[in-house]
């Protein structure tokens, strides 16, 4: 007994003593990710790209991972920061932000004694003060916009799978985008040096190229941003090239059947509209969803949950074995998946409402996802002398929003602001003056104005909302959005893997934000198991109820 009560606590100890080495490496790496994206957006020598940037990631990393007393670090950063040349003074600098402007901006780590010592400290302060100000070669923002683009990133196309070097340069490079270009750092809901720290062993010691992508899926999943997505053929791989032949929506943790990508291979395996699944495989799909979660990007759950259908019945074999409910029994059925492309589908055919129509009791119901800017004036003159309107953005409209809200409102009206970073300070944004929409008019539509929306509402969908929210007498009814509003920016990663994140950030005239909150209903309301069953739409029937009452405010 005492043997083995020895070994348990040897093994205990090793395990113990392995994971507190591992995390110290961690850190050390981690310092050294952040200690380089500052000096490539900071320092003036560095900025102009006057020293090859990566070369100097791939080469230093190794020398870093040898070094172990605190006093040989940070001889060797003070060293390497006084190889590339002096920093000369700025006077143009101004380093007196307002907090407001500083919201993403965390520099607290230039100053902590516990990694650095003085002499280090006073380098990386003279710097941040007497950063650079002019272009940066490796980041520019898009006119008019002022969304980032970042130039001369090397794309690494024939490193299919990268070195262990190679691999941190990816995650090193992402994360200080990410850190100082993307405009809702401070939403993300979590720290985000915390984040690379955990990071860099999953990238240092994947074994092949599929745990690699996985590790950048879940990188990215980490900024809680529905723009940021990253499908490459490998994490197709992991989840799975085999689809089944219909869709389904996730409700109290159970997948409804609510359409079809072919119905002729539907029919053959017998799946019909609203049957729910319970299981796939031996998992519940809350299981499934828990499993696969860190690896689903998105802005909010509703959103998650929107991306979570290819995690749950997508995979590599040809079949699976399921648990569904069916009028009320409990039925074992064996699935079949496909390759996508067998079912024909057009991603077009989920659209299948009209696009503008007179409902009864002179109600307007235009669908913004089939609408186009060339029809927009011709429905509205249509719909002009009915009780209410009801917009469908349930979907991605076509840019007809400042034709619809000039029709709407009675004059101008503010709808959104902006904040763009600050190339110049990089981790600083600021505020744009309010955007309008609508214009005077003398005859606005006087009837009511109904927005209809939910988690398929994204991007140009959310902003359109905004605008449409001005109406004097609009009600919203439905859910809540993706909360991913702005104009996106393009990631290039090792191996030339692309990924996106929203690069500017979106917000009504009074500060209110929409990322991640997305925009909120006046009315909530979500489909239900029984009425999808039934094929009703709960939220337009909803409106339609709103438009009829007597009482109703408006």
């Amino acid at each position: 007994m005492r043997t083995l009560v020895s070994i348990f606590f040897f093994l205990t100890f090793s395990v113990s003593a392995y994971s507190e080495t591992t995390l110290q490496e961690s850190k050390k790496i981690a310092t050294f990710c952040k200690l380089w994206g500052f000096l490539k957006y900071y320092h003036p020598t560095v900025a102009k790209g006057k020293i090859e940037w990566d070369k100097e990631f791939t080469d230093r990393i190794k020398v870093v991972n040898s070094l172990k007393s605190k006093q040989e670090i940070n001889s060797y950063y003070s060293e390497w920061i006084n190889s590339l040349g002096k920093v000369k003074y700025c006077k143009k600098c101004k380093n007196d932000i307002p907090d407001s402007l500083k919201f993403n901006l965390d520099l607290a780590w230039l100053s902590d004694s516990s990694i650095f010592t003085n002499t280090l400290i006073n380098q990386l302060q003279f710097i941040h003060q007497n950063r650079n100000r002019r272009k940066n070669y490796y980041v520019q923002q898009y006119a008019f916009v002022g969304n980032t683009k970042y130039m001369n990133e090397k794309p690494y196309n024939d490193s299919i799978f990268p070195s262990a070097e190679l691999r941190l340069l990816g995650l090193s490079r992402y994360w200080n985008i990410i850190n100082y270009f993307f405009p809702y750092k401070y939403r993300i809901g979590q720290n985000w040096d915390s984040v690379l720290v955990d990071m860099v062993p999953k990238f240092k010691d994947s074994h092949d190229t599929i745990s690699f992508h996985l590790a950048m899926l879940e990188l990215i999943a980490n900024i809680n941003d529905s723009h940021a997505g990253f499908v490459t053929k490998y994490t197709n791989q992991y989840f799975g090239f085999k689809w089944p032949p219909f869709k389904c929506k996730i409700i109290d943790n159970k997948a409804i059947v609510i359409g079809f990508y072919n119905d002729s291979l539907c029919k053959k395996n017998d799946i019909l509209f609203g049957d729910v699944f319970l299981k796939v495989g031996n998992l519940t799909i809350e299981d499934i969803i828990k499993e696969k979660s860190k690896y689903i990007g998105a802005s909010n759950e509703a959103t998650k949950l929107r991306n979570s259908y290819y995690a749950i019945f997508n995979g590599k074999s040809d079949s699976v074995n399921a648990t569904l409910e069916r009028n009320g029994v409990i039925v074992e059925k064996t699935i079949y998946r496909y390759h996508f492309k067998d079912f024909k589908y057009k991603w077009t055919d989920d659209n299948k409402k009209d696009t503008c129509e007179i409902l009864d009791g002179n109600i307007g119901y235009i669908n913004l996802g089939l609408l186009q800017t060339k029809q927009t004036q011709r429905y509205l003159n249509k719909l002009k002398d009915t009780k209410a309107i009801i917009f469908d953005v349930r979907n991605y409209p076509n840019g007809t929003m400042y034709r619809i809200a000039n029709f709407i409102n009675a004059d101008k009206r503010p709808f959104a602001k902006f904040t763009n970073p600050d190339i110049s300070y990089p981790g600083v944004y600021h505020y744009t003056k309010p955007y309008y929409c609508g214009r005077k008019n003398k005859t606005p539509y006087r009837g009511k104005v109904i927005l209809l929306f939910n988690e398929e509402s994204q991007s140009h969908a959310e902003f359109t909302l905004m605008a449409l929210q001005t109406a004097p007498n609009v009600i919203s009814i439905g859910s809540q959005t993706a909360g991913a509003d702005g104009n996106v920016s393009l990631i290039t990663l090792p191996g030339n893997y692309k990924t996106y994140m929203t690069g500017i950030g979106v917000y009504y005239p009074d500060g209110r934000e929409t990322q991640r909150i997305g925009i909120v209903p006046d009315i909530e309301v979500k489909p239900t198991i029984e009425g999808l069953k039934l094929g009703k739409d709960e939220v337009l029937e909803k409106a339609i109820e709103i438009i009829n009452e007597k009482k109703n405010g408006l």
